[in-house]
């Protein structure tokens, strides 16, 4: 009997990588070992000296530059993935973004063009990685992205943020049902507080951190392996009658809140 939670050839894309403490990273790390292939993305060239260090510990794989704001990079990747291999079987959407005045402030003052961006960014994007992947899923798939439970409740210093990926976790479940009689599952994973790049522009973050360690019931944080363990399992054969959830992966913190 087959390992259902083996990767072993399957193909797919993780968008997002910034440097080793990237949720990307995690996933990229976690898909390599359990046997897939990836094709890695970063958004800016200024990254680059933070990414490929750490080729290695992913397997090897190719990076690639792109920017989800621009359509001629994400033509590109996903052109760079039917050339390569003729089809992808997961894709992990790991890129979130709002402006730090727009971030910072109370959700009634942010500006429509701040609001626009970080609902392009960090939502829409996802939507739009959705629709290239698809028809390299002629086999089936999975779609994931990463959201907060502050898309559910109101945690401080969220913000702006908050309402962006309550978009994001409700276009989940639309297009689970879209694209599932296709075979293609999709799945939002909620991790709790973990110390990235994107978390670092959160006020007030290390009590939130600090909340997750000393509150949550495993009484830690959850690593960005934990996350990518966790993707690991929902695009194997073992997580194939799931779809249109969101996942937590936080030491169970989101029952405190």
């Amino acid at each position: 009997m087959l390992n259902p939670f083996s990767m072993q050839g399957k193909v797919g894309i993780v968008a997002g990588l910034a440097n080793q403490d990237s949720i990307a990273f995690g996933c990229a790390q976690a898909l390599h070992h359990a046997g897939a292939e990836c094709l890695v993305t970063y958004a800016s060239p200024n990254a680059e000296k933070f990414v490929t260090p750490l080729v290695g510990d992913m397997g090897e794989p190719e990076l690639m530059l792109c920017d989800v704001q621009h359509d001629d990079q994400l033509d590109a990747l996903f052109a760079r993935a039917r050339k390569r291999w003729g089809r992808l079987d997961f894709v992990v959407h790991s890129i979130a973004y709002a402006p730090l005045n727009d971030l910072h402030g109370r959700v009634v003052d942010c500006s429509k063009e701040g609001f626009a961006l970080a609902m392009d960014i960090s939502c829409h994007s996802f939507i739009r990685m959705a629709k290239h992947a698809e028809p390299l899923m002629k086999e089936g798939g999975s779609l994931f992205n990463m959201t907060y439970y502050g898309a559910e409740k109101v945690v401080d210093n969220y913000n702006l943020m908050g309402p962006v990926k309550a978009a994001l976790e409700s276009a989940t479940r639309y297009m689970a049902a879209e694209l599932g009689p296709q075979g293609i599952r999709v799945h939002a994973v909620s991790p709790g507080a973990i110390r990235t790049r994107a978390a670092s522009g959160l006020k007030a973050f290390d009590e939130l951190a600090y909340d997750g360690e000393t509150r949550s019931p495993l009484r830690r944080l959850a690593s960005v392996q934990d996350v990518g363990n966790a993707v690991v399992y929902l695009a194997s054969d073992a997580g194939a009658s799931l779809t249109g959830l969101t996942h937590y992966v936080d030491g169970g913190h989101h029952l405190r809140f």
